[in-house]
């Protein structure tokens, strides 16, 4: 641990939580801490949720989830929590595979620290990645619900009898914008008629006496 960690409480105490110690070596928690170690697939593996078995989840749930009754749980909480399970049964899937000297006894208490450490965080990381799915999956339906908006338009036009019916009513129109033009072409250039100025009686123009 470096001296800048030491003189750090938060980082120290996000170390302390992400790691445990066994048999004199630190195991990592955090199941992203091995990323380096990781291929694409891997990382996709454990990044994107509902890559394991529903059966298998639901077995599991009880084993890090013991206080819930999970038949009360709303949709979305449900699906949060089933996240959760998954990130833990990754995880220790993870650090057995990248720490094969670790004994069964070992794996149960990486598995209790993790329960009462990396719960919340494993939530929150899988409520963001179904909120982000959620967002690609609304965007994915937009631009199909446009595509094939365009397609059926095109494939409307194409018929026969939709060029016999659309070519009356383009003639309509362009008779109708031209007459317009025309009209308006009419009333621009008429010649307005000024009414002369007519004096009004009584008044002398300056300069003029009356006439006797």
């Amino acid at each position: 641990m470096t001296a800048a960690t030491q003189q750090d409480p938060q980082l120290q105490r996000r170390l302390q939580q992400d790691s445990i110690e066994l048999a004199g070596r630190v195991i990592y928690l955090n199941p992203f801490l091995y990323w380096r170690r990781f291929d694409a697939n891997t990382d996709r593996w454990l990044r994107e949720p509902g890559q394991l078995p529903e059966d298998q989840i639901a077995s599991n749930r009880q084993r890090f989830y013991p206080e819930l009754a999970w038949d009360q749980l709303p949709a979305e909480e449900l699906a949060v929590k089933d996240g959760a399970v998954e990130m833990f049964l990754k995880s220790l899937e993870l650090i057995s595979t990248f720490n094969p000297e670790l004994s069964s006894g070992h794996l149960l208490e990486v598995e209790r620290k993790m329960a009462v450490t990396k719960k919340r965080a494993f939530e929150r990381w899988v409520a963001k990645a179904l909120r982000r799915r959620q967002r690609q999956q609304t965007s994915e339906r937009r631009r199909f619900d446009r595509e094939r908006l365009l397609r059926d338009w095109g494939e409307w036009l194409a018929l026969p009898t939709t060029r016999q019916a659309l070519l009356p009513a383009t003639a309509a129109l362009v008779l109708a914008g031209f007459a317009g033009w025309w009209l308006g072409a009419q009333q621009f250039c008429r010649q307005q008629i000024v009414q002369p100025g007519i004096a009004k009686p009584g008044l002398v123009q300056p300069g003029l006496g009356r006439t006797p």
